[in-house]
Order: structure tokens, then sequence, then C-alpha cells
């Protein structure tokens, strides 16, 4: 693709021979159309604003958009680009220990972050970063499935389970949601897994999304792209099927910080945390309430 660019290196928009254009956008284009890959993500795919040629509209609305696996995972969740520093590396390893999930729900998720959430369901090795969660933190949590008024039931049995075990519920009928559990057996503390970067078997993420983006923004979108479902209820982090790994240790001051996301209950306690200015990150609230506060924080 050639342009001509009349604006100054730094501006958010050029102009090109097809007006005025996102930078992002351009240079996404520039790339993929040069390895063959235009139009397989969302960043240069042709929209309705773009003036394209009737008959490469109708080339790309027919062709699947299936993600490839040399594809950048960060242009799929925004424009913005967010690089993980290869310092902050804790190398290749085993599962994370049973004793990493030994502590609360709060200082669990920031803990998590980094961290890589693999999954070998059907045969099919899919893979990405933890980028966003949230904590729940004990039966004094209001919003908790497991909340003091609850108790114990056959649904959130699993939430009072061994330490580094999966809690799998299912939202609105519909979307599975996946949660690490923590701290002693019999006291139910769990961190639910809100959003992956992806990094590892994209195009069966993809399949399994119906090509659908994005792939990991959301609980129910991530649990869809790795094949979990309520089968892997219980289920221990440090075995096959489903495993939690080391990965990026996350400086403090790239850490957010909000209230929790679609709950009734005590949305303000900043039990939401999420890698700053990361893309796929999902919706939600981007700052704190200066009023918000979590009783017994540290203590569930």
């Amino acid at each position: 693709m050639t342009a001509f660019v009349y604006s100054l290196p730094a501006a958010k928009h050029v102009y090109t021979t097809r007006g005025l254009r996102p930078r992002a956008r351009l240079n996404c284009e520039i790339s993929h159309t040069a390895s063959g890959l235009r139009g397989s993500c969302f960043m240069c795919r042709p929209t309705a604003t773009d003036q394209v040629s009737s008959k490469r509209a109708t080339h790309s609305a027919a062709r699947p958009r299936v993600f490839r696996e040399s594809e950048c995972p960060r242009q799929m969740g925004s424009a913005a680009a967010w690089a993980w520093h290869s310092s902050w590396w804790r190398g290749d390893s085993d599962c994370l220990p049973k004793d990493f999930f030994l502590r609360d729900g709060e200082e669990l998720a920031k803990a998590l972050l980094g961290c890589r959430l693999r999954s070998t369901v059907d045969g099919e090795t899919t893979e990405g970063l933890i980028v966003e969660v949230e904590a729940y933190v004990g039966p004094h949590d209001p919003a908790s499935h497991a909340a003091a008024r609850i108790g114990r039931t056959q649904r959130n049995n699993s939430m009072f389970g061994p330490p580094g075990t999966s809690y799998v519920y299912r939202i609105y009928g519909i979307h599975w949601c996946l949660n690490v559990v923590c701290r002693e057996e019999g006291f139910p503390a769990a961190v639910l897994i809100r959003a992956l970067e992806p990094t590892t078997g994209i195009e069966a993420m993809s399949r399994r999304r119906g090509t659908r983006t994005p792939l990991c923004s959301g609980p129910g979108r991530l649990c869809q792209a790795l094949g979990i479902t309520s089968v892997l209820d219980g289920h221990p982090f440090d075995s096959a099927s489903l495993q939690l790994l080391e990965g990026y240790r996350v400086p403090e001051d790239f850490v957010c910080v909000t209230g929790r996301v679609g709950v009734s209950q005590a949305p303000d306690w900043p039990l939401r945390f999420y890698l700053r200015n990361h893309p796929c990150v999902s919706n939600g609230p981007h700052q704190l309430k200066p009023k918000s506060a979590c009783p017994g924080s540290g203590v569930g």
C-alpha cells in the first residue's frame, strides 16, 4: 500500500490518498498487506467508512476471518500498544506451587497479573497472559457467591475447596466464568479471571469464538476461547487440561485498581486489578471513587 503522509510524525492521524486515517490503523495495513495478512485483524479489515472497491469488500466478507499465530495479539483489543518488558520475565517453569494460593484474595489477585493460563481442552493448546482480575474475599464480602447470607450451596461448593483449584460457574445462563480458589480449605475466597492477552492457539480461540473479537477480553469470552466449562469446576491448576504457570513479574506502578464490574453489592470495593493501558482489558470503570473502601481488607 502506498500512502503520502503530510502530517507530523507524532500525529495520531495522517493524511493519505484515501483521506484522513488513524496512524495506528495505517501502520497495521501496511505491515499486514506486505505479509499477506491484510484483513485478518480488526485494525485493518475494511469498514463502512472505508472507500474500498466492491470487489475487495465482497472478498473480505466472504472469507472467514480466523486469527493467525503470527498476528500480534495487542492489535486485537485496541489501537493502543502495550508491550511486555523482557526484564519482567520470570522464566518458563512448572505450574504455580500450592503455597502460592495460600493468601487472601486481594493479594492473590495482584500476584496473578502476568501469570499464564494454559488450556489443553480437546487436545488443543491455548494460552494467555492474565491482564485483569477481581477478588472476592470471603463471607464478609456481600458480592461473593459465598457471602454470609448465602452460605455453602451446591453451586458454590468448589469455592470452599482447596487453594489452587478452580471454581467455574455460569452467569446469565449463558457464559462460563473461571475463578481461582485461595486461602485455606473451607474459607470461601476466590479470584475471578476477567481478561487475558492471547499468546498461543489463537486460531483455535478464534474458531471457538466464531471469529468474534475481542477473543479474551471478559470472563465469558476467555472461557469460550479456552474451552472452559463446568467440567473443569474444582480442577487443580497443577494438572492437565487447565494450568496456571509463571509468566511476567509486573511492577506495582503498572497495576490499576477500581471497583468491581457487574455487581450490585459493594461495587466500589477496590478489588478489580488490571494492567494500565493494556488493550485486552475488558470494559469497566477506569478510576477509583475517592470514598471506596473494603472492610476487612487483608483479612479475607
